[in-house]
């Protein structure tokens, strides 16, 4: 009887520790009072006194309808998903009024096991549905969602099958000595261990994923730091057939910035042009800061004119200024076309090269770097 108690508030213990060292994750918080809830409903069903008309089947299912609620949402609340708490709710609301029925009007245990059972079925199977919208297919993912399609068919399945083959329960002693009771014990430990587990190793791949991010990204600019442009870039340019441009680009005075505003006003300017870089470059570009005032941007482009006019885009925002409270500057970009088997190293020679032809020709400018010298052009 204190079996499955037991391994629920271990986990519910276990996911309140997870959420209080991550407080923004309140789905793990939803998860820990799930498993208090399934640990609340069998010490109710099995160790409370009896009540009056086996009254405390209600709250007692009552709890495992909360808990079926809750944990089901927080595996919605994981994947960023909109939980469906009113639906949940109206079949959870119907299962309770169906037991209720069939325990004060019409008593009858074995549409009472049916109407928890199908409640739980239910929400079970909507949480499937709800979980094939994520798209996602790595392998802990894959588990989840076959572990909650398998608590559906559990649910389901389960009760018919064996009150067909015991032919049903009379009163609540034979049914806590039958096979039924038995199966609920051992299977409902097994899901709740199996959910518990997927979970808190899909939690921790995401969190694993959210550090690599934040280990390759700029905390200022918002884009990729250098070893994170350079690990992407060079990716990209080992798989991409079609037409890649880099794009240098070097913010103008930038030091005079620091000098005459202070290192606060330097770092609104860079933050400004992140943003600049992340609102305009196009879907699979590559966006890094890659030194103290140098950006650099690998994006697909079929021609070295599409290159060129991002280029004159970008340098056109950056000259309209950016916010009465940020000084305003202006930007140098070098621009070169990527050709067969050019590596990131190589492309960033050409590009540099391009981008000290536009600071000398006076900066606020965009040079093209072509293979012969005398097709270059700055504009």
């Amino acid at each position: 009887m204190l079996l499955n108690p037991g391994i629920s508030l271990l986990l519910a213990v276990a996911f309140y520790l997870l959420w209080h060292g991550r407080r923004d994750h309140g789905y793990v918080l939803v998860a820990a009072a799930g498993h208090l809830a399934t640990a609340l409903g069998f010490l109710v069903q099995d160790v409370m006194p009896p009540l009056p008309f086996e009254l405390q089947r209600i709250p007692s299912n009552a709890l495992f309808l909360l808990a079926g609620i809750l944990l089901m949402g927080s595996l919605l609340g994981h994947y960023r998903l909109p939980v469906p708490w009113r639906s949940f709710s109206i079949m959870g609301g119907l299962g309770l009024a169906a037991l209720s029925y069939f325990l004060l009007v019409q008593p009858n245990l074995n549409y009472r096991i049916l109407s928890i059972s199908f409640a739980l079925a239910a929400i079970s199977f909507l949480t499937v549905v709800d979980l094939r919208r994520t798209g996602r297919t790595n392998l802990v993912d894959r588990i989840l969602l076959w572990a909650c399609l398998l608590t559906g068919i559990n649910f389901l399945v389960r009760p018919i099958a064996i009150i067909w083959m015991e032919g049903g329960y009379i009163d609540y002693v034979g049914f806590q000595q039958s096979l039924y009771w038995t199966t609920v014990q051992f299977s409902q430990s097994l899901v709740s261990i199996i959910l518990a587990l997927c979970l808190m190793v899909a939690i921790a791949q995401d969190l694993i994923s959210q550090l690599q991010t934040d280990a390759r990204t700029d905390t200022l600019s918002g884009v990729l730091n250098r070893r994170g442009f350079e690990d992407v870039a060079t990716a990209l340019l080992a798989r991409h057939e079609a037409p890649l441009a880099l794009l240098l680009a070097d913010l103008d005075h930038f030091k005079q910035i620091n000098d005459h505003h202070g290192h606060m006003a330097g770092d609104a300017v860079i933050s400004g042009f992140g943003r600049i870089l992340l609102d305009m470059a196009p879907a699979g570009a590559v966006k890094g800061r890659i030194g103290g005032e140098e950006f650099a941007l690998l994006v697909p482009v079929p021609t070295p004119e599409a290159a060129l006019a991002l280029a004159s885009a970008l340098r056109e925002r950056m000259a309209t200024p950016l916010d009465a409270s940020i000084p305003h500057t202006t930007v140098s970009i070098g621009v070169t076309m990527a050709g067969p088997g050019d590596r990131l190293d190589s492309l960033l020679r050409r590009a540099d090269k391009a981008l000290y032809r536009a600071k000398r020709a006076g900066r606020n400018r965009v040079s093209l770097h072509r293979t012969a010298p005398r097709q270059e052009a700055a504009c």
